[in-house]
């Protein structure tokens, strides 16, 4: 006979089985499929399907947790953009056709569809959004408008055109301080500047008209160069910054950046690529001496340090009888500021690690709240002046290194409270999306300005008025970006000038075997 239980596993099992049933049909769906969490602040993403990763460009994980919005990059004075916002506030179904940029940069038109999904109470606990590429039929919106223009019209300004832009660009060749290339559909030498002349030790007469591979008795025949151009370029226009290290024959080793653009004219001149070749040898030379002296130096002020903190501890635990009140003062303004020293000589060390690929993960399970509560705690602590607010809660588990987590969770705390100097609060959340646990850090400060978002993770960076104000040397927040990188998540800001900044950060939950 069947037992209530035996029922009741039957039914779990079907409603699993829907359930995957109902996800492989989203993921073998040619439209890009989004659910975003209405209950969560900011709507995140907590689920998207393989066709939205493919339109997108973007990966499961750098999707994950984000507002829609970052689909439209810096171009976010849309007027379709307010529309689809008052259609989330008052919980309505819209469909809008919006500009997008994929992770490349390149923009893609989307017919983008939201629908609200109610819970029991009539209360909107989630959006749906599907969308499509357009862009091929927005093309052809645009290619019927042209061909209303006089025919004759349009070739006389093609025409003059292709003109201009021909002695544009071999002004551009001859006159830039960078070796520069054009080649045709074949990868054959159409014009070389001077500058790639003198650089690589080769003649007008040997370089023209000669294919790429073949140039120099074959120096050029280089395989990570022949895969930028045959493979990655026709189907990633352009390629930005791809790095090439090679030892020519001549002048030796040479390590290059490479930017790579397919230039599509009409006629006599269609299918030209331009390359630009900067030499960065003395560069990489000089990252690398900077990156020893970094580490050389870092290690060898640790140990005299270390001894100094000691003495300084032992002094403050064993003051002389007739020790000053002045006396006990100074020697704890000496302890901070070796506190201090001592952290920025870590931070380096941490940053040496990073740039060698010799920083060490002690991956272990870990209770992501506790290492957020008790890192919170304890700065609480530290600044007490400062209001930092923890909400939400993910009961989840992660697979890392908890130090080096909670460093993370350290700096961008800290970092809100150093450049918040006219605020008391810091606001700390953590919820679940999807598989992943997203934690934000949002101040009341300065905010940050487009250009500077663009590199606040870089190593050494710092904004212009941030230099003038607070010290520092810009290493947290690319410590914090990369260890965050090397647990399989992302790290991200969202800022604009006066008012405040948040950053986020997505880690993958620990699967655990049912």
């Amino acid at each position: 006979m069947e037992t209530s239980n035996d029922a009741y596993h039957r039914s779990d099992s079907k409603l699993e089985n829907n359930l995957d049933i109902y996800l492989k049909a989203l993921n073998s769906a040619n439209s890009g499929i989004i659910i975003t969490d209405n209950t969560q602040p900011d709507n995140p993403i907590i689920y998207c399907n393989k066709a939205f990763e493919t339109i997108t460009g973007y990966e499961h994980n750098e999707i994950i947790g984000h507002n829609c919005r970052f689909l439209q990059s810096q171009d976010r004075s849309q007027p379709e953009r307010s529309i689809l916002k008052a259609c989330i506030e008052e919980g309505k179904e819209c469909r809008v056709e919006i500009r997008n940029y994929r992770k490349n940069g390149t923009l893609f038109w989307n017919e983008l569809y939201v629908s609200p999904v109610q819970n029991d109470k009539g209360e909107v606990t989630h959006f749906i959004g599907v969308q499509n590429d357009i862009t091929d039929r927005k093309r052809a919106e645009n290619d019927l408008r042209e061909e209303k223009l006089s025919v004759e019209k349009k070739i006389q300004t093609r025409t003059q055109e292709l003109i201009d832009n021909q002695a544009f660009l071999s002004s551009i060749i001859h006159t830039v301080r960078e070796s520069l290339l054009v080649l045709d559909a074949n990868y054959v030498v159409i014009s070389a500047n001077t500058h790639f002349l003198n650089t690589f030790k080769v003649s007008q007469e040997d370089t023209v008209g000669t294919l790429l591979f073949e140039l120099g008795n074959h120096q050029w025949d280089i395989e990570a160069l022949k895969e930028l151009l045959i493979k990655i370029l026709p189907t990633n226009n352009p390629v930005i910054d791809f790095e090439v290290e090679h030892d020519f024959p001549h002048i030796g080793k040479k390590v290059m950046l490479l930017n790579a653009y397919r230039v599509e004219f009409e006629g006599q001149y269609k299918d030209r690529i331009l390359i630009a070749i900067e030499d960065i040898t003395d560069k990489t030379e000089i990252d690398r001496r900077k990156d020893d002296f970094l580490s050389i130096a870092s290690h060898e002020l640790k140990t005299p340090l270390t001894t100094i903190k000691g003495l300084v501890q032992l002094l403050q635990r064993m003051p002389p009888e007739s020790a000053s009140e002045k006396y006990l003062t100074t020697l704890d303004k000496v302890g901070t500021y070796v506190d201090r020293l001592n952290n920025l000589i870590t931070e380096l060390l941490d940053t040496s690690k990073i740039r060698s690929g010799n920083i060490e993960v002690h991956n272990e399970p870990f209770a992501i709240d506790k290492t957020i509560r008790d890192t919170v705690e304890s700065l609480s602590l530290a600044t007490p002046n400062y209001n930092i607010v923890l909400s939400g809660a993910t009961e989840a588990v992660i697979l890392g290194d908890e130090l080096q987590i909670s460093q993370v969770i350290n700096n961008l705390i800290s970092n809100a409270i150093k450049y918040s100097p006219g605020a008391e609060k810091v606001d700390v959340h953590v919820s679940r999306v999807g598989d992943f646990v997203k934690v934000s850090v949002i101040d009341y400060g300065m905010g940050i300005s487009p250009q500077d978002k663009k590199k606040i993770f870089e190593r050494f960076f710092r904004a212009r008025d941030i230099q003038k104000k607070f010290p520092g040397l810009g290493i947290g927040l690319y410590i914090s970006h990369e260890i965050v990188a090397n647990h399989k998540g992302t790290l991200w800001v969202e800022s604009e000038i006066g008012k405040g900044s948040t950053f986020s950060f997505t880690l993958p939950i620990m699967k655990v075997d049912k």
